[in-house]
């Protein structure tokens, strides 16, 4: 509100609507406000809010002169405006807190660019991978939330200064002046669309809700990798509890606490765009102050989990061996082998599909895994479905079988291949780069703002 109320004050004096002896009499009341006083001070029903509590405190400091600092502005467009400058800190905040999850997550996945396991689709064994390819995956669907959460601060940083109550003043204001000095990126230009639109806050509390659900599906199968019967996870002990009475516990709590948290900020963002519907176009309390809260809330605890995670991910230990050996057990890998026989038997895929099928549904019925899977198993699969003798030779099967080599021949663009995981994290690490860089200049930008506007009132005072 101070912010606001100094750019206003600017900008009266520079267009001439007030004069500087005015201005300088404001500025002096304004400089003098007891701001923590105000901070810590409780409602009175001596006045109706706290914009008129403000200029009350101004007059007795300043007479009732000061009282033309309210010229040609409302508190519908002063409150829109202090909304946008708190929800623009805390999407860059979030922000900020997701690049730092996301080059952990980038970090963990270049110690894990070899790390072996297997993919799951519908719950079930799928296909080898490794663990550099899935955080890939994760760390791209974060890139995604984050570009979402900078396109929402965009729409955010507008100001509303200048629209009045709704159709804007008589007097000659200078809107994109005051944008300017409150850092804001432009102005809205409608006066009616500035102090009635919520979509701003919607728009942030839609895309929180998205990757609070995104994080969430991660989430979860961190939850389940840490289980003793998965085994593949180890949480450090500074993010694990122990149990009360069962000594042998390694209760994952910081992993937990991250995924009921994530279906908190998801509930928050939900209540603020349920609050939205079928209000008025209009300003009003609905999508003021009673719905700004739980966008703010839901970003707190997003930007949180961030943090978290972040520390959890440094800081994980992986079962390598484990998830090595049973991408090596598994009929993960017979996609390859099917593959391979289209290379060198010159059938279709669809009768390799058949032949592999029948393979491992023989093996499995008979209690074997995948090492029962030798070259005469598959030469007279081939031969009752084919009718021909099997070409493959005994390396060519061990190699259509290893999970290694499965890895290493998916070198398609986005593959599992360990080049191209290395070519796809240094990619995300460029754009990244570029967004840090941009969440760094924006911080600095918003924390500059208050020192500029007192620079200027100071020169004023200066000058009396």
């Amino acid at each position: 509100m101070m912010a606001v109320n100094k750019a206003h004050l600017i900008m009266l004096r520079e267009q001439h609507i007030i004069s500087e002896q005015e201005a300088c009499h404001i500025a002096s009341a304004i400089q003098s406000l007891d701001v923590d006083g105000l901070r810590s001070s409780e409602y009175s029903f001596h006045v109706e809010d706290l914009f008129y509590q403000v200029e009350v405190e101004l007059e007795k400091l300043g007479g009732p002169s000061v009282g033309n600092l309210h010229l040609a502005r409302s508190r519908n467009d002063m409150g829109i405006a202090m909304y946008r400058m708190v929800l623009r800190e805390k999407l860059n905040s979030t922000i900020s807190s997701g690049l730092s999850l996301h080059r952990s997550l980038r970090e963990f996945a270049l110690r894990h660019i070899d790390t072996l396991m297997i993919a799951h689709t519908h719950t079930q064994q799928a296909q080898p991978t490794t663990l550099a390819h899935y955080i890939c995956a994760v760390s791209d669907s974060l890139e995604r939330d984050l570009n979402r959460l900078r396109s929402a601060y965009t729409g955010c940083n507008r100001s509303s200064l200048g629209a009045a109550a709704l159709t804007t003043s008589g007097f000659p204001v200078c809107r994109d002046r005051t944008a300017e000095l409150l850092g804001f990126d432009g102005i809205i230009e409608n006066a009616y669309d500035a102090v009635s639109g919520a979509d701003y806050a919607g728009e942030a509390a839609s895309v929180a809700q998205l990757a609070a659900i995104n994080l969430g599906r991660f989430v979860q199968d961190l939850l389940l990798w840490c289980t003793q019967e998965y085994g593949a996870l180890i949480v450090a002990a500074p993010y694990v509890q122990v149990s009360s009475i069962m000594p042998q516990k390694r209760n994952p709590v910081s992993i937990e606490h991250a995924r009921s948290l994530l279906s908190s900020a998801k509930g928050d963002a939900a209540t603020a765009l349920i609050m939205m519907h079928n209000t008025p176009f209009g300003d009003i309390v609905d999508t003021e102050d009673d719905m700004q809260p739980y966008v703010w809330r839901s970003l707190n605890t997003l930007e949180s989990v961030y943090r978290l995670l972040s520390e959890v991910m440094d800081t994980l230990k992986v079962n390598v061996l484990l998830l090595r050996e049973r991408a090596e057990h598994s009929f993960a890998t017979v996609t390859e082998l099917a593959d391979t026989l289209v290379r060198t038997e010159g059938l279709s895929f669809r009768q390799a599909h058949s032949i592999v099928s029948r393979i491992v549904t023989q093996l499995t019925e008979s209690g074997t895994s995948i090492s029962g899977l030798n070259w005469d198993v598959v030469n007279t699969a081939v031969q009752e479905i084919a009718a021909k003798p099997l070409a493959l030779t005994f390396e060519q099967l061990e190699q259509a079988i290893s999970p290694e080599h499965f890895v290493h021949i998916r070198h398609v663009r986005g593959g599992p291949n360990p080049e191209e995981v290395a070519r796809a994290l240094e990619a995300q690490a460029l754009r990244l780069g570029t967004q840090e860089q941009w969440s760094l200049d924006t911080t600095n930008r918003l924390r500059s703002v208050d020192a500029k506007l007192d620079l200027i009132l100071n020169g004023w005072l200066n000058r009396i």
